[in-house]
């Protein structure tokens, strides 16, 4: 396999953990902060008594999102040492 070729193959793969981390964050910051936040209202988190639609419109998008740069992080440090372009 060519050079250009794979430096194409390793940002093709870079750009579907890209698409797929995004699809994961929408689905949750719209659907659980916007489409499902009735049924969701109906659930109150322990300890504090927010309901759970209203704290993932303010707060839940938010720790997803951050969780996700932890996941793709490691997924790019996978996909470095795959294709010999880590940092060490």
């Amino acid at each position: 396999m060519s050079g250009i070729e794979r430096r194409a193959e390793y940002w093709s793969q870079n750009v579907r953990y890209v698409v797929a981390l995004l699809s994961v964050w929408f689905a949750v910051s719209y659907g659980c902060g916007i489409l499902f936040v009735e049924p969701l209202n109906r659930i109150r988190l322990p300890g504090s008594g927010f309901k759970l639609g209203f704290w993932f419109a303010q707060q839940g998008s938010i720790y997803v999102f951050v969780a996700l740069v932890f996941v793709y992080v490691r997924l790019m440090n996978r996909l470095d040492r795959e294709y010999d372009v880590a940092e060490d």
